[in-house]
């Protein structure tokens, strides 16, 4: 079935490797298996991007085995060694940033620049992955023995599986994969089914790095499909660790299923975000970090921005300024580069949409700005709206939920930042949290003991994006897990303590004798 897209992303695909597949063929690029098609549409425009073959139980066992035998050879790499395969699969990100970022952003719905940065993003990792692969430190520690020394170092855990959502196709596997491959790990990627392109084309880029360099393809594979495909991985013994993003609902199953085996999980799942606008807060910079967390990405970010907590004596002021932004907001193709906002991924996520609009009003909320479904020309996919913006309180059943749209919650406080920060932390996710303030004792406040539970906190800046060197994860029910930098690198690996007695004699703890 020949498509109808674009011709700049006929061109992105075959520079990608991707090409759209009839029904029932194969690529013969990559393994992805003999069950079911998934047909990946654009949320753009609503048109067929291409087909992939999902991958059954069967084919799953193979990709472990590879996997398995993989593993073997690339553990015994030198870490300096893994960390010039991932400088070259940078390099290759480099060569392709543009026609993948347009991939990312044609087939999930972001803007090109959004699309583009998550590009970027993987070019971080990768540079940064580079350098700590000659930092795998351990400790050297004292033994309370004469003669013997000890010393603490990590050993790459295995197979690392992946489960990626659909809002950052690339990046966020790029995130567990540069570190796991440096680590000495290999890696079974199962993307989003509603995004799989994406992931066929970054795998495409990481096979032929390692094609040049004689290594297995086995050390970075995928598979395809829905939830099913993900129990392969949960259930399985051979998979070390499951990094999993997705829903709160989501993660607590992979958390139990791999607690069942003992296994180990890595979960980064819901956000609630807010920032708190104190009335030391600079309102210019409160309206621009408001509005791009809550409309980037069209509210799909985990790290979007849903609540707004407003001190009442600049309530109404910051409710004017931002209501007076969201007028400006472009809403269209987001492959055009004057675009804000594109597409929701999907109907299903403009149903979520709707019903929340509908509940805050049933609450008791009162929309500011309605929004509503965009048709006519440009927005045929049907899966267009406009930001809303709705005046709450954080008890609201609604609001205690994230909704992954472009939907804002205005609430109001009262008295000190410490009632703003006890309405901040009444939710149970634990992402990303922000306070607006030029006063020193309240961002102090905001960021001791006493302050916002996320595991990510911001002064003056937005709840929205993070830099590449800090650890990326949240708290409660956020799952508790970090990627990226600092030292989530040892997530992926197992530590082990070495005690070495250089003497003729074995002493025995305790003073224990046993003598022979």
């Amino acid at each position: 079935m020949e498509t109808t897209i674009d011709k700049t992303i006929h061109k992105s695909l075959d520079l990608l490797g991707v090409k759209p597949l009839n029904e029932g063929t194969s690529t013969g690029t990559d393994f992805f298996g003999n069950g079911e098609i998934i047909e990946s549409f654009s949320p753009v425009d609503g048109n067929l991007i291409g087909k992939v073959t999902t991958t059954t139980k069967e084919d799953f066992e193979k990709v472990i085995t590879t996997a398995q035998k993989a593993f073997k050879t690339w553990r015994l790499v030198p870490a300096p060694q893994r960390g010039e395969i991932v400088r070259q699969f940078g390099l290759k990100l480099r060569e392709l940033k543009q026609p993948l970022g347009e991939l990312v952003s044609y087939e999930m719905g972001k803007s090109l620049q959004e699309g583009l940065g998550e590009v970027q993003e993987m070019i971080d990792i990768c540079d940064f992955a580079v350098g700590l692969s000659r930092q795998l430190q351990g400790s050297t520690l004292h033994s309370e023995r004469p003669g013997h020394r000890m010393y603490d170092q990590y050993h790459p855990l295995g197979i690392v599986g992946i489960i990626s959502a659909f809002n950052f196709p690339v990046a966020v596997w790029s995130w567990n994969t540069a570190l796991a491959w440096i680590a000495g790990d290999v890696c079974v990627w199962k993307a989003s089914e509603k995004a799989p392109l994406c992931s066929i084309a970054c795998q495409n880029i990481i096979t032929e790095v390692l094609k040049d360099n004689n290594l297995p393809e086995g050390i970075s594979n995928i598979v395809n499909g829905n939830y099913k495909v993900g129990e392969y991985m949960t259930t399985d013994r051979r998979v070390a660790l499951i990094s999993a993003t997705g829903s709160i609902r989501m993660g607590k199953i992979v958390a139990k299923t791999v607690a069942e085996r003992l296994g180990r999980s890595l979960l980064e799942l819901g956000g609630n975000n807010a920032i708190i606008v104190t009335p030391d807060a600079d309102i210019k910079m409160t309206v621009i970090g408001a509005v791009f967390g809550a409309v980037g990405t069209a509210g799909q970010r985990c790290t979007s921005t849903r609540r707004l907590i407003i001190h009442e004596s600049i309530y109404d002021k910051v409710k004017t300024a931002i209501v007076d932004a969201y007028k400006q907001i472009k809403i269209g193709n987001p492959l055009d580069e004057n675009i804000h906002m594109g597409p929701l991924i999907d109907k299903d996520a403009v149903k979520l949409y709707q019903n929340a609009l509908n509940k805050v009003v049933e609450e008791g909320g009162n929309l500011v700005v309605e929004g509503g479904i965009l048709e006519g020309e440009g927005f045929e996919s049907g899966c267009y709206v406009k930001p809303a913006i709705a005046e709450a309180k954080n008890s609201f059943e609604i609001v205690q939920n994230e909704t992954f749209a472009p939907v804002l919650y205005l609430l109001k406080y009262t008295g000190e930042v410490d009632n703003a920060i006890e309405i901040q932390n009444g939710v149970v996710q634990g992402l990303s949290s922000a306070i607006m303030t030029n006063n020193l004792r309240e961002a102090e406040k905001f960021l001791s003991q006493a302050g916002s539970d996320c595991g990510i906190a911001n002064v003056n800046i937005g709840t929205s994006g993070a830099e590449i060197g800090g650890a990326f994860g949240g708290e409660k029910e956020t799952g508790g897990g970090r990627e990226s930098g600092s030292d989530a690198w040892k997530a992926y690996m197992r530590r082990q303590t070495n005690t070495i007695n250089y003497t003729t004699e074995l002493p025995l703890a305790q003073g224990i004798k046993f003598d022979l």
